[in-house]
């Protein structure tokens, strides 16, 4: 079952989220999570590529989201993001049988 995130006044559910143990929240009292993933990962299909790229994108950015990685399966690619400054930079590009 994929987390549901709160990023300020949206609802996002990443494809897979990742925190760091120290930065995880302790308490369950509501069905989503308020803390910012240290780590995103969206696996992009034709039905979720538009949503995945123009609107959730941005909104981890906006909101601190260290690290994000996008698979497409299709393709059979993985791109790795990280945010400095507030932009997104790319870590790495992988195709194939390359190893990440």
């Amino acid at each position: 079952m994929e987390p549901e995130v709160r990023l300020g006044e949206e609802t996002v559910v990443p494809d897979l989220a990742g925190w760091r143990k120290e930065r995880f929240p302790r308490t369950g009292e509501t069905n989503w999570i308020s803390v910012s993933p240290d780590w995103v990962c969206e696996v992009l299909s034709p039905s979720t590529f538009r949503v995945d790229k123009i609107k959730k994108i941005p909104l981890y950015g906006r909101h601190g989201v260290g690290h994000l990685s996008l698979v497409d399966p299709i393709a059979k690619t993985l791109e790795v993001f990280r945010l400095e400054s507030g932009r997104w930079v790319v870590a790495g590009a992988y195709a194939d049988d390359n190893s990440v």
